[in-house]
């Protein structure tokens, strides 16, 4: 895998985990904190700033210039 795939599988991993608590009888219920619009958002706001990474800093993460500015230019809506 490369670097991109493992980031937006541990931040889709992160978002299912705070975003969801599994009940008893197995339903899935979302906490009041949380919501799809609040989940939508982190994700818009997280791929602008991968935007104002410097090369370094991509470097560190695993990612390419090229790679970040595809992973930014995602709708917010898609993982």
């Amino acid at each position: 895998m490369n670097g991109l795939s493992d980031v937006r599988l541990s931040l889709a991993a992160q978002e299912l985990q705070h975003s969801a608590q599994t009940t008893l009888a197995g339903r899935v219920e979302y906490g009041p904190q949380v919501s799809r619009w609040t989940l939508m958002l982190r994700r818009l706001s997280t791929r602008r700033q991968l935007l104002k990474l410097t090369d370094q800093q991509l470097q560190d993460i695993g990612l390419t210039r090229q790679q970040a500015n595809r992973e930014a230019s995602l709708p917010f809506w898609r993982l």
